[in-house]
């Protein structure tokens, strides 16, 4: 592997069809496509070389070249997020030490910082395949919300497991304080080498009932470093969630 610094290069999954919102990526937050909203982020962030939508519908591809992005077509057949990924990051002939950085499309208001947090550990150890951004959760509705995924990790702060369940459980809560629970968030970094294989990779069984595929990683025994941040990033799931996401950007630009 090379000893120079690798280049880190987002890339940004955005597709069409969703059970739960059709067309979330053109959805409108004041007036402008989300998937806009996310790549402008991105676009701010120095240590990017490259940013890149990567959507398999030419509306959104459309919209995108509308306001000067990058985009790559890819098929529409994927089951996941990550094998989008993985095929864009083919098309674009990136070097296997260059790290990818998975930005989600649903979350337009992401701090600008964590792109770097979730990149460093694979910038400063190349020997890691992946890693993936953690918060304390702070709103109690979350614990319990299988939306929300809660995570466990060890002293290297490498991930024990990921769960859509509350965990830690506590079984006797009358005799201690309650334990700190930790959100996984969406965003991950992989060394470009490592995505390739990843995909390959047969389905876990954990990651089946758990419909977590970075249980996958974990289950055929690669290391995922979490990084704690103090930032939350508010993800749009359902159309209600638009005017959340909407509250926080009046709130952002006051």
């Amino acid at each position: 592997m090379s000893t120079s610094t690798p280049k880190v290069i987002a890339i940004i999954p955005a597709r069409y069809k969703s059970n739960r919102f059709e067309g979330k990526p053109l959805a409108l937050i004041q007036g402008k496509p989300m998937i806009q909203r996310v790549v402008e982020r991105a676009q701010k962030v120095d240590l990017l070389s490259q940013v890149v939508v990567a959507t398999d519908d030419e509306r959104i591809a459309q919209v995108v070249e509308s306001f000067g992005g990058s985009w790559v077509m890819t098929r529409t057949d994927h089951a996941t997020g990550t094998d989008r990924l993985a095929e864009a990051a083919g098309l674009l002939e990136i070097s296997d030490e260059d790290v990818i950085v998975n930005i989600q499309g649903d979350q337009p208001l992401f701090p600008a910082e964590i792109v770097g947090q979730v990149a460093t550990p694979l910038i400063e150890d190349s020997t890691l395949p992946m890693s993936t951004l953690i918060y304390k959760i702070v709103r109690p509705e979350e614990i319990p919300d299988p939306n929300h995924v809660k995570t466990v990790f060890d002293c290297n702060s490498n991930a024990l497991y990921f769960s859509r369940s509350p965990i830690p459980f506590q079984r006797d809560p009358e005799e201690s304080e309650p334990p700190t629970y930790y959100k996984h968030l969406g965003f991950y970094a992989y060394r470009k080498s490592f995505l390739m294989r990843f995909v390959e990779l047969p389905e876990g069984q954990w990651e089946r009932f758990e419909k977590l595929e970075q249980l996958r990683a974990l289950e055929f025994g690669y290391t995922i470093r979490v990084v704690l941040t103090d930032h939350d990033s508010a993800e749009v799931d359902t159309p209600k969630d638009l005017l959340r996401v909407e509250a926080l950007l009046a709130a952002e630009q006051q």
